[in-house]
Formats: C-alpha cells, sequence, structure tokens
C-alpha cells in the first residue's frame, strides 16, 4: 500500500528550478532511498514533503490525502518526521530539552515518558548525557540525538537527510544499523543520501535523481549492480 507519493512534483529552491516534475512513491513498511550528487534536488524533495519548500505545480500524497503545501506543523502532526542535514540539534538546550522539543504536541506525561524509553532503546547513550548541552556532543552524538527528536514524535514516515554526513565510519555503521531496526519494527523511511553504496545496501528500492529530474529508480540490490549508478555514484 503506498503511503506517500508526489506525482510531478516541482518546486524552486534559492531561485532555481531545483525539482523539474519529479514522480516518487514510498510503500508502507518500505526502505525507499533517493541518491544523487550535491544540488541533484534530494532534500528539497524531502522539504517539499514535509512543507518547507513552497511547491509550484504537481501534488504530494500522504495516506492518499493530498497534502501539497501542508506547512510543517501540520505534517509533522500527521505522522511525517524529518531529520535534518546538518542534524540541526538546538546547541544551548540539553539532551532532555532537545528530546523533549519532539514530542511538542503531546500533552500526557506518561506518553512522553514512554517515548523517551522507545529513544533510549537505540540510543542508550542519550540517557547518560540528559543534562549536556547538545552543541557540546559529538558529531555522531548529534546525529543520534536528531533521530531521537524525530522518533518523539511517534512518526509513521522518517524521513533522513544525509545521516552519514561528516560521521566516521563505524558511527555510520551503528546508524544504518538503527535504520534497518526501526523499519524492522514497520517503520517506512525515506532516506537521503550521498553514499549510494550504504544507501542502496539496506534500501527495498531506489531512486536516482540528476538535476532535479528522476532518472533511475528500481530495487536497491539491482540499482547496486547498475553500470551507471556504478559509474556515477560507486567509483
Amino acid at each position: 500500500m503506498t503511503i506517500l507519493e508526489l506525482k510531478g512534483v516541482q518546486a524552486n529552491y534559492g531561485g532555481i528550478q531545483a525539482l523539474k516534475g519529479i514522480d516518487l512513491k514510498v510503500s508502507r513498511g518500505e526502505i525507499v532511498t533517493l541518491i544523487g550528487s550535491n544540488g541533484a534536488g534530494k532534500s528539497t524533495a524531502l522539504k517539499a514533503i514535509s512543507g518547507q519548500v513552497q511547491i509550484k505545480n504537481g501534488s504530494i500524497y500522504y495516506k492518499g490525502t493530498d497534502i501539497t503545501n501542508t506547512p510543517p506543523h501540520k505534517t509533522s502532526l500527521m505522522g511525517i518526521a524529518q531529520v535534518p542535514e546538518g542534524r540541526r540539534v538546538f546547541p544551548m538546550l540539553t539532551v532532555k530539552e532537545n528530546l523533549l522539543i519532539g514530542a511538542f504536541a503531546r500533552k500526557v506525561k506518561r506518553e512522553m515518558v514512554t517515548r523517551l524509553d522507545r529513544v533510549f532503546q537505540y540510543f542508550p547513550k542519550l540517557r547518560d548525557r540528559l543534562d549536556q548541552k547538545g552543541g557540546t556532543m559529538s558529531g555522531g552524538e548529534q546525529q543520534m540525538l536528531a533521530i531521537g527528536r524525530a522518533l518523539m514524535m511517534n512518526p509513521e514516515v522518517l524521513m533522513l537527510d544525509e545521516p552519514s554526513m561528516g560521521l566516521a565510519p563505524i558511527i555510520v555503521e551503528q546508524i544504518f544499523e538503527i535504520i534497518l531496526e526501526l523499519n524492522k519494527e514497520g517503520m517506512t523511511i525515506l532516506l537521503v543520501e550521498q553514499n549510494a553504496f550504504q544507501a542502496l545496501q539496506i534500501a527495498h528500492r531506489g531512486y536516482v535523481i540528476q538535476t532535479g529530474e528522476i532518472v533511475l529508480e528500481g530495487n536497491g540490490k539491482d540499482l547496486l549492480t547498475n553500470q551507471q549508478v556504478q559509474e556515477a555514484y560507486l567509483a
């Protein structure tokens, strides 16, 4: 069952047409990755879904409902959470405060405690750092905090924008293991990555975007062995 769909989406970013009519589908329970070079339009696609970028033409559907140009605070309440490129934790807030911001719409204390416990199952290190300022953490720890903050929204769809960026290989491996674990528990994931090899290894399906257009799509393993993908992104 399709949970998220983009149809002919066109959008500008920084005065440039970043998306030129892309079509993309994500089925419930899938990991779908969007790969491409820097500036290809990957991040703009996620921002268009979450409502951070205005769509000029085309439509976006979530669980069959048209959410085109729905503002971010509403898409998050609908069940779409985004982990932004560069993590963007609040540097002067503590780990606990950063996490609680993710549950901004949840008023029941018991529910917040349950969600914190779930985050700590994936990232036990965060439990030991609750009073530490977000800006004093390492890059890997900040990525864990950013994902944890998104999980506090209890999303149905988790969108990750370059989660491996700037991280040591061992931390990247840990992050991708957690992505797989979340998916095995039923979470739908849309993953944007420049690390095409890592992304396609775990993805059920993938799309290749170039200068705002989808040029290839297919099974993740098939794209791994595609000559065009290998020459452009895996060499």
